[in-house]
């Protein structure tokens, strides 16, 4: 009898892992660059490059613990109202005399509170889906924050604090070093960790998951807690660039955090993509937004631009699967 061995790890394939997502997104930020070279005599500028990524990596921040819930098969749509609500405090509490570094402090409290409340709410209702629940704390988020300030603003911030969102180090600016050391610390937790292996098995099968001993719901809490405390940096940074806070402030971030980790081959049912993918699909829309911009490209066309960018991905994405599904059908069944 022939011997068999079983193991848990494919044979490296050249062809497989050059025909993963993340590379379709690195030939997509080239063409980017290209094209945008073209189209602006200023654009080549490697100084400039690394300077305006501050201006598009405070939605990066939340892109991270966004693609653990994706991959969960959830959503959260009250980002950007958690973000408006810690930073709409943060400013009023410093207005009334606190100092600056307890009231940053307070900022991200809140914001983690509120994700903690969205992952309550959603492992304790789980005849609501996720959508309903972010989408109703995202109206209470925000209404919050208007009966706080109203449509007033707050701001007048110490000086030192402008450098969070302004400062560099080494010619690097603060924001994107901060970042690339939450990528690293989430691409680990995901990739690396059993915990990351668990929210693979809840995003393909979460029933499965609970009679395979798997704690389903205290792992979304924790995810969707991770949210709200990346919300909490992600005002800080934003809050510092601007001078002053709203409570209309990060309008709309939600549709652009959810478009970079979709862009970046998440599957909105679950279960399958990289935290790499996410990281690469932020560079392309913030490069891609830069680069339009400097050629005045109106805001609705960009829109339309990175609208269809998306829904080709998506469909790439489907017929890349569509055709690893015929691959793997046995002979005699196709016959």
């Amino acid at each position: 009898m022939d011997e068999r061995k079983i193991t848990g790890h494919r044979e490296f394939s050249l062809k497989r892992f050059f025909f993963q997502w993340e590379w379709m997104l690195v030939l997509i930020f080239i063409i980017i660059n290209i094209i945008n070279s073209f189209l602006s005599p200023y654009y080549l500028n490697l100084r400039q490059l690394i300077s305006t990524t501050a201006t598009f990596l405070d939605k990066a921040f939340v892109v991270l613990p966004m693609t653990f819930v994706i991959l969960l098969g959830d959503i959260d749509i009250s980002v950007a109202s958690t973000i408006a609500l810690s930073s709409v405090i943060m400013g009023v509490l410093y207005n009334l005399g606190v100092p600056m570094a307890a009231a940053a402090l307070i900022c991200l409290v809140v914001s983690t509170l509120c994700g903690f409340f969205n992952g309550y709410l959603i492992t304790r209702f789980k005849e609501l889906s996720s959508v309903i629940i972010t989408l109703s704390t995202s109206i209470i988020y925000r209404g919050i924050a208007y009966i706080i300030l109203e449509d007033q603003a707050a701001g007048n911030f110490p000086s030192w604090f402008s450098f969070l969102g302004w400062g560099e180090l080494g010619g690097i600016p603060l924001m994107l070093i901060a970042f690339a050391v939450f990528a690293v610390a989430f691409a680990i937790l995901l990739h690396k960790t059993t915990f990351g292996r668990r929210v693979y098995a809840i995003g393909n099968n979460a029933t499965a998951s609970r009679f395979s001993g798997i704690q389903v719901d205290k792992i979304k809490i924790i995810i969707f807690t991770m949210v709200g405390f990346m919300c909490g940096v992600t005002s800080l940074f934003l809050t510092s660039r601007m001078g002053s806070t709203r409570p209309n402030v990060a309008l709309g971030y939600e549709l652009d955090i959810i478009a970079m980790v979709v862009l970046g081959g998440v599957s909105t049912a679950g279960g399958k993509g990289r935290i790499g993918g996410a990281i690469l699909a932020v560079f392309v829309i913030g490069f891609l937004r830069y680069g339009l911009g400097l050629i005045n490209v109106p805001s609705q066309l960009l829109l339309i631009i990175i609208g269809a960018l998306l829904v080709t991905a998506v469909l790439i994405s489907k017929i890349r699967m569509n055709v690893k599904k015929v691959r793997t059908v046995p002979s005699d069944i196709k016959q």
